[in-house]
């Protein structure tokens, strides 16, 4: 077993379900410890949570020296597959589908996880494509994303020595 430590505190324990599933699969050490105005509703923490995020990964791959650039993840979750596309190109921009007869049952939904990833890519600056391509459990869908997001995060930030510099034709991002 991989030992990742992860410390998740934003008062939406779905929330943190997912962000765990996102770092184990993505093998991130994370720590969160966030407040917000949950009793209105859970929109700005997990926004905030995405821009944050997003703030830390842009600074960690700024120079985007030697990294793969490029990932890409394709993981079930029971009844649900989801694939997980990103290119950490400095140009950001999300396409996010899901199964559209899926029905929201809890107080975080599919729609809320999307606004997480927007804010994170922005934020991030890269290149993400979500695609969940069918599930009929919402906890299913939404947790095959994470875990599909944390492997192609993975796989994009990984160093390579053959590379040298930025992975990009042009020598820069």
């Amino acid at each position: 077993m991989v030992k990742v430590r992860q410390i998740f505190s934003t008062g939406i324990p779905f929330f943190d379900h997912m962000l765990t599933a996102f770092t184990v699969h993505g093998f991130f050490d994370l720590k969160i410890d966030a407040t917000g105005d949950l009793e209105v509703d859970y929109h700005h923490t997990v926004e905030d949570i995405g821009l944050v995020l997003g703030q830390a990964f842009s600074k960690a791959l700024e120079s985007k020296k030697q990294i793969v650039r490029f990932g890409d993840s394709c993981v079930p979750m029971d009844e649900a597959l989801s694939r997980v596309t990103i290119d950490l190109s400095n140009r950001p921009y999300l396409i996010y589908n899901f199964p559209h007869d899926l029905k929201a049952k809890g107080k975080f939904n599919i729609e809320l996880a999307k606004e997480f990833f927007q804010a994170l890519c922005i934020q991030g600056a890269f290149n993400l494509h979500i695609n969940s391509y069918y599930g009929a459990n919402e906890h299913h869908v939404l947790e095959s994303i994470f875990k599909a997001f944390g492997r192609a995060l993975h796989m994009a930030s990984r160093i390579n020595e053959k590379i040298s510099g930025a992975l990009s034709t042009k020598g820069t991002f």
